[in-house]
């Protein structure tokens, strides 16, 4: 039988319960212990979730002998100095996206798991999904050409404003912090490379954070990606890979479902084309399914790397170009945390 990554959860918000509700049900591991502010907390929440330990603070949580890998889910203001504090401890970590408030406690963080000889990786569960391999493989096998325009979105619009992390400036909240995030990791992944030019405006809340932003990033080749994040608006939250001979649809590409699909597609013929050309080919719909939940490939993928020596869903170097890149959007629209 393989061997069981041991998980202790750090947080107690909604998405350590998502995580824990998979990780349940995944191959490599098992959740261990759980800490809390609370030690009634704690007890609530390994009830609800089947977890052996229940630790009323965070201190107590990555100092437990019983743990091997700890799951950051708390505010982004923190993840840096529990980051560290779990690695010192000897512990792997997985934490949630974005990995840190800047690049610079990003490289930290990176540094103290250089130093611990232990493994860090920002959690962007979407990269785990067969779905987004084979979407990357559709692109450079060529099936819509050179690609050169991404345009994607990821907005919801929450009236929960009060005790919302996410609209407290100095916690790092803000639609790009929380959701665009994910847009700028898929455009440097489908580009292979960094931006070299960032252009963005947004629209801030009275809060302070960022309520609507949209960017765009240039990159080398001349491919351009456009995204647009919210927390005020809605979207269709859909990702357009646009290229010279077709187009690729990825309608839920954030959090797909166990059986997710793309559509392959080509645009209308101009008229002045279309003596040259055969009408374009009907839309391709190709289905991809996953044999667990979105959470759980993601815990399995880190469980792999840690007691396989297979690689990391996300590199350092990944993690650290999204940080910079989020850092210039920030400083493009006014947004400092410090």
């Amino acid at each position: 039988m393989a061997a069981k990554l041991k998980w202790g959860i750090l947080g107690t918000g909604n998405i350590a319960r998502q995580f824990c509700q998979s990780v349940r049900r995944c191959r490599r591991g098992i959740l261990a212990a759980v800490g809390s502010r609370t030690a009634a907390n704690a007890r609530h929440f390994a009830r609800t979730f089947g977890i052996p330990a229940a630790h009323g603070s965070y201190r107590q949580l990555i100092a437990d002998p019983t743990v091997d890998a700890v799951y950051i889910a708390l505010p982004n203001s923190l993840h840096c100095r529990w980051t560290i504090a779990a690695l010192r401890a000897g512990k792997h970590v997985l934490c949630e996206k974005p990995l840190a408030m800047d690049a610079r406690q990003a490289r930290r963080m990176f540094a103290a798991a250089k130093r611990r000889r232990r493994l860090l990786c920002e959690a962007f569960m979407y990269r785990s999904h067969p779905l987004t391999r084979a979407v990357l493989q559709a692109v450079r096998s060529g099936a819509i050409g050179r690609l050169r325009l991404i345009r994607t979105s990821f907005c919801f619009r929450t009236r929960r404003i009060h005790s919302n992390v996410r609209f407290v400036p100095n916690l790092g909240g803000g639609a790009l912090m929380d959701i665009g995030c994910y847009c700028v990791n898929l455009a440097r992944l489908l580009a292979r490379t960094e931006p070299t030019a960032i252009h963005a405006v947004a629209k801030m809340h009275p809060s302070g954070v960022d309520e609507l932003i949209a960017a765009n990033l240039v990159f080398p080749d001349g491919l351009i990606s456009q995204f647009v994040c919210s927390l005020g608006v809605q979207a269709n939250n859909t990702a357009y890979l646009c290229g010279t001979e077709g187009y690729i649809e990825i309608p839920i590409p954030w959090k797909p479902r166990r059986r997710a699909r793309f559509i392959i597609t080509q645009g209308i013929v101009p008229k002045m084309d279309e003596a040259k050309r055969a009408a374009p080919p009907p839309r391709e719909v190709r289905w991809v399914s996953a044999d667990r939940e979105l959470f759980a490939l993601e815990a399995d993928d880190f469980a792999a790397a840690v007691l396989d020596g297979r690689d990391l869903p996300i590199r350092p170097a990944d993690s650290l170009g999204n940080m910079r890149v989020l850092d210039e959007i920030r400083r493009q629209i006014g947004l400092d945390f410090d």
